[in-house]
């Protein structure tokens, strides 16, 4: 059996994007992208050099476009203060007391959690805001008017 260049091409474009799915490395899809541009230009009939060139400018290019994109993007919150990672996070409960240490007994989603201030000033009780969660442990802050 004789495979074509563009089928070596789209068999490499597949492991590439089988090994992103195995790792989650999303620049290896940009050298599939790379891969898929070889193959075309095996099916259009360009030399190897040129196949060659084509699979390098264009998964090169676009790997440099993704590094360059996610650069520009701010750096993600730690898990424990990421609303995006614990949806508590930014939700509010009621403090009816605070022990002298600075924690408290909070009732929340139908049970008693530890909690502990983390706000400015003397702990008060009444409506607080979850800004972090270490554990099984709240962190919150008085909510303001």
């Amino acid at each position: 059996m004789d495979w074509s260049a563009s089928t070596t091409w789209w068999l490499a474009g597949g492991v590439l994007v089988a090994a992103e799915l195995a790792t989650g490395t999303f620049y290896l899809l940009m050298l599939a992208l790379g891969a898929a541009a070889g193959a075309l230009a095996a099916h259009a009939g360009l030399l190897l050099t040129a196949q060659l060139a084509a699979a390098a400018l264009v998964g090169g290019g676009a790997t440099a476009a993704w590094h360059w994109h996610r650069g520009r993007r701010p750096a993600a919150l730690p898990a424990p203060v990421n609303p995006d990672v614990n949806l508590d996070i930014g939700s509010t409960v009621q403090v009816p007391q605070w022990q002298a240490d600075g924690t408290a007994r909070v009732p929340y989603r139908g049970s008693s959690w530890d909690a502990r201030h983390v706000g400015g000033g003397a702990p008060q009780p009444g409506l607080h805001v979850i800004r972090a969660v270490e554990g099984t442990r709240l962190l919150l802050e008085r909510q303001h008017s």
